[in-house]
C-alpha cells in the first residue's frame, strides 16, 4: 500500500495550491480519502473527507469555501485545491485512505504560508 502525496510548497498569503495524493496496492475505489494536516505543537486534524465515490464531501469550518477535495477513480488519485491560503494553513498535510478498519496514511507533504 503506497499514499504518495506531493504538490507542497512556499506560498504567500492569499494564493494557491494544489496538493495530490497517488494511490496503490488497494482497491481505492472502495475507500473513503481524507487530507489531514498537523501543525507545529498541534494535533493531526482533518481537513476535507470525500466518499469512495465521490459523491459526498465534508470539510472542516476552518477551511470550508477556500479548499475543495476532488478524486478521480480511473487514475487512483485524490486533490485538494486549496484557495485563499493564510498562514495559520502552515502545515505537513497527509493523504489518508479510510475503509472500515483499514486505515492507511501517506507521510506528507509541506505546506508553508507567508505572511
Amino acid at each position: 500500500v503506497q499514499l504518495v502525496e506531493s504538490g507542497g510548497g512556499l506560498v504567500q498569503s492569499g494564493g494557491s495550491l494544489r496538493l495530490s495524493c497517488a494511490a496503490s496496492g488497494f482497491t481505492f475505489w472502495r475507500y473513503d480519502m481524507n487530507w489531514y494536516r498537523q501543525a507545529p505543537g498541534k494535533e493531526r486534524e482533518r481537513v476535507a473527507r470525500i466518499s469512495s465515490a465521490g459523491g459526498s464531501t465534508n470539510y472542516a469550518d476552518s477551511v470550508k469555501g477556500r479548499f475543495t477535495i476532488s478524486r478521480d477513480n480511473t487514475k487512483n488519485m485524490v486533490y485538494l485545491q486549496m484557495n485563499s491560503l493564510k498562514p495559520e494553513d502552515t502545515a505537513v498535510y497527509y493523504c489518508n485512505a479510510n475503509y472500515v478498519t483499514d486505515n492507511y496514511w501517506g507521510q506528507g507533504t509541506q505546506v508553508t504560508v507567508s505572511s
